[in-house]
């Protein structure tokens, strides 16, 4: 019970589901591997030994909420890397990551996010999920305003990224973003840093995403606009909370659970990576 009213407490809306694969997802790579069933509804990515699969968004969004529900590779999945981020193009790109690294049976997966500013990373943090993602489906969120990006899980938070642009570290504010998602074998490092394989024999492989929802801004390339300028806006519910959301008691709460319990790498507390010095957020608060 007091799990389920920090999560109300955390969300103020619950998301409205868009459900329309075919109005807006456009398949990028992987030809038949992604398929859209179920009406739009439901986007079924796979992999095999020749290619994976994935699809981008047909919007580019500057700041909003982004929800997607997926069901991740069952079994055996060591080797796969399964995706759902935000990235701008070109070799100066901000982008903001969940990557799913598949694991033998048996062994959870691991949950890594990162976020990139004109064309620099580095920020990794990765958890272990407390249930099992590919049994059943679960919603996995990223909040991105000018004040900070909150990676969610179930509407859990599991990790913040502030805008510390006063220190000099950079901030993803500026380029506009499509929606992405894939399914890739990256056995080089995904899986105990590329000491387990990929079992072809597995294959095909398959994730499933559904219930893609934005309560975003809409950017237009063409008049370099934003849907939420002036009295425009086409957010879902015309509903712009997550503009200035930030993490009440309840929701710093769950965060320090999530990250005591499950966090496995913080960038801030690697001292061997970075031993010139840790970047200049690392002492400034997690939430």
């Amino acid at each position: 019970m007091l799990l389920q009213l920090s999560v109300l407490a955390l969300v103020l809306l619950s998301p409205v589901w868009a459900d329309n694969f075919y109005q807006d997802a456009t398949v990028t790579f992987g030809d038949q591997r992604a398929q859209i069933q179920d009406g739009g509804r439901l986007l079924a990515l796979s992999l095999d030994k020749i290619s994976g699969s994935g699809f981008q968004s047909k919007n580019e969004y500057l700041f909003g909420r982004f929800d997607m529900q997926l069901k991740l590779v069952p079994g055996n999945s060591a080797g796969t890397v399964t995706t759902f981020y935000l990235s701008s193009e070109g070799a100066g790109h901000d982008e903001i990551d969940f990557e799913f690294l598949g694991n033998s049976s048996g062994q959870p997966y691991t949950v890594h996010t990162n976020v990139y500013s004109q064309g620099k990373g580095n920020k990794e943090q990765q958890f272990r999920l407390w249930f099992d993602p590919t049994s059943s489906f679960h919603t996995y969120s990223i909040v991105w305003n000018s004040q900070r990006i909150i990676f969610l899980v179930d509407n859990i938070p599991i990790r913040v990224f502030n805008n510390h642009e006063a220190l000099g570290v950079a901030f993803p504010k500026n380029q506009a973003m499509r929606v992405y998602a894939s399914l890739w074998n990256a056995d080089d490092w995904a899986t105990q840093g590329g000491r387990v394989k990929t079992d072809w024999s597995m294959a095909p492989f398959t994730a499933s995403y559904r219930n893609f929802n934005t309560n975003a801004c809409v950017w237009s390339a063409a008049t370099s606009t934003s849907s939420c300028g002036g009295s425009k806006t086409e957010s879902v519910n015309n509903d712009q909370t997550w503009q200035t959301q930030q993490l009440n008691a309840n929701g710093r709460n769950r965060l320090r659970w999530v990250q005591q319990k499950y966090m496995i790498y913080n960038y801030c507390a690697d001292a061997n990576r970075f031993s010139q010095g840790f970047s200049p957020e690392c002492k400034r608060s997690r939430f």
